[in-house]
């Protein structure tokens, strides 16, 4: 679209988020930032492929004493990673108060431990990089929040204090502390809401001035360097008096806003949206398909797959996955099985029953993981999500060997690299890592349990010595090469799930515009199964032609290219 065309687009999506207050001033305002950043040079990235894998991290996941760790991290991909990752999400990398960066104090800097602007610069000639843009909330000690304590006029209305006839009994939450807290500030007390926590204020988006301000820092992220964009908690983002505050048609305006203006100046950048609810309620922020999102976070996937694992059937999984359909040219679902949060529990909410959860609780909580909990509505908690290492998560009472927890793992990123849409791998899941108590009770975060930070040396030593990490590090990477080879696995292209039985799950992966097939077939079960069919194809693993009934061993997996 041109900017007369686009512009045409922008009042609308005004129109909707402000209704009556809306002004025409909003518009000038919008063509003052759009001047303002016409004058930069602009670089698109290309288009989604299959060869776009990405790899979920820490700017300081990796470290040495006394140097910046973005560099390292650096190093540490180019050295061992190489192209089998080509996209890294760097989590919040801004100076930050608390919750391991996800209560941002300044949105335009680097958090000095990891580097600066020239670090990000560096680090995105090697990779495309994944910026998070934590819109929802802002640390308590931010210049914006002090500004509302001291009475600068500027942030006034920048935050959302409690009053008398705001009404938050329907408020849904992801937290059990309180909704609202108090700060002490120049002229007595004032209050603020908080969905998170205490330091992490809630931006009040009614107020135009904010939104303008946040798209600025959109534009500033994509214009250093960032080809992905995550929107951090976007579903809280409006807030309403007597409503949910969640999901509102006003927040998936200011999405789809984001979504013109990141289009005009830089197309090809991927916006993400975060919405860890249920499935239907997710997939909303894919708009039309060509509108909103352009990948949502598939969030039902990780507790599917742990569940499909646990009880070694696929019944669930597979009736799940035939609700997946392609949805356009240019969306698609961002799919993952850990990252720095937990396992959701709410995607599961109409697919699982309540003791199918309690199974996934009580197995957690036995493989050393810990559970976290949000306030209902009515008063009552309910299991927010699971806190563990995804590989220590996995294993069953009997399963405890090495050899099995690393073919569970494999089995179930096979799973998660044969599925619609974009691989993205945890880097505790690529190192094959541990659960992390010592982090919990050091800090009493639940989270912090899958948050474990490694010295390189440390690291590069134990992918060499420790078979686990070794056996999945060297074989997660061996799976990525051959998927990224496959024309089949485009994220645009189509997906059809097999009837195989209670004891395999398959797939059929088709690129329409090039022909190419891929079938894939993995065994949940720890016994030996074979395919209920004949299969014609060639092994993509091992380059073998197949022309006979396929046993899998106990969960093993196979690409067959037709």
């Amino acid at each position: 679209m041109n900017r007369d065309q686009v512009f045409t687009t922008l009042k609308e999506q005004l129109q909707t988020i402000y209704g009556s207050e809306f002004s025409e001033q909003y518009l000038d305002r919008f063509n003052q930032l759009f001047n303002k950043w016409e004058k930069k040079d602009w670089a698109s990235p290309s288009p989604l492929t299959e060869e776009n894998v990405y790899l979920i991290t820490y700017g300081d996941s990796i470290y040495e004493e006394g140097k910046p760790t973005l560099p390292t991290l650096q190093t540490f991909l180019n050295k061992h990673v190489g192209n089998h990752i080509t996209d890294v999400h760097l989590l919040p990398m801004f100076p930050y108060t608390s919750d391991d960066g996800f209560s941002v104090s300044d949105y335009r800097r680097i958090h000095p431990t990891l580097g600066d602007w020239e670090d990000i610069q560096y680090f995105s000639k090697d990779y495309r990089l994944m910026f998070d843009f934590v819109a929802n909330h802002i640390s308590k000690s931010s210049d914006w929040f002090q500004g509302y304590l001291n009475g600068d006029p500027q942030y006034q209305h920048y935050f959302i204090p409690k009053t008398d006839n705001y009404d938050t009994s329907q408020f849904v939450r992801p937290r059990t502390s309180p909704l609202f807290h108090e700060y002490e500030a120049i002229d007595g007390t004032k209050t603020a809401l908080t969905t998170f926590s205490e330091d992490q204020v809630d931006v009040n988006f009614h107020h135009f001035p904010v939104l303008v301000e946040m798209t600025d820092i959109l534009l500033y992220y994509a214009h250093q360097g960032g080809t992905s964009i995550r929107l951090d908690a976007i579903g809280f983002i409006w807030k309403k008096s007597g409503s949910t505050s969640m999901h509102l048609p006003e927040a998936h305006a200011i999405v789809q806003l984001w979504h013109t203006v990141l289009n005009y100046f830089k197309p090809n950048t991927q916006i993400i949206t975060e919405t860890n609810v249920p499935h239907e309620e997710n997939i909303s922020y894919l708009g039309d398909g060509t509108n909103e999102a352009n990948m949502v976070y598939q969030f039902t996937l990780p507790p599917l797959v742990l569940y499909t694992l646990t009880t070694q059937q696929s019944d669930k999984l597979t009736s799940w996955a035939k609700t997946i359909d392609k949805v356009s040219e240019s969306a698609t679902f961002f799919n993952f099985l850990a990252s720095h949060d937990g396992i959701g529990m709410r995607p599961t909410e109409g697919i699982l029953t309540n003791d199918e959860k309690q199974l996934l609780v009580d197995k957690v909580q036995q493989n050393g993981g810990q559970v976290s909990f949000k306030n209902n509505p009515d008063g009552t908690q309910s299991v927010y999500e699971l806190n563990i290492n995804y590989s220590e998560a996995l294993p069953n009472d009997d399963e405890q060997d090495t050899e099995t927890k690393v073919q569970k793992m494999l089995a179930s990123h096979a799973i998660l690299l044969s599925f619609i849409g974009v691989p993205a791998i945890y880097y505790h899941s690529l190192l094959g890592s541990y659960n992390h108590h010592e982090g919990v009770h050091a800090s009493g975060m639940n989270r912090r349990i899958n948050r474990e930070k490694f010295q390189l040396e440390q690291i590069e030593k134990e992918l060499v010595e420790d078979k686990k990490r070794h056996d999945i590090f060297t074989n997660l990477k061996s799976m990525i090469a051959v998927r990224q080879q496959e024309k089949a696995f485009s994220p645009y292209a189509e997906q059809e799930v097999l009837e195989l039985g209670p004891n395999l799950f398959g797939l059929k992966r088709q690129n329409e515009e090039t022909g190419d097939t891929v079938y894939f077939m993995v065994n949940v079960t720890n016994q030996h199964v074979a395919s209920p069919q004949h299969v014609t194809g060639t092994d993509l693993m091992t380059g073998k032609g197949i022309e006979d009934y396929v046993t899998l061993s106990p969960y093993a997996f196979i690409w067959i290219k037709a």
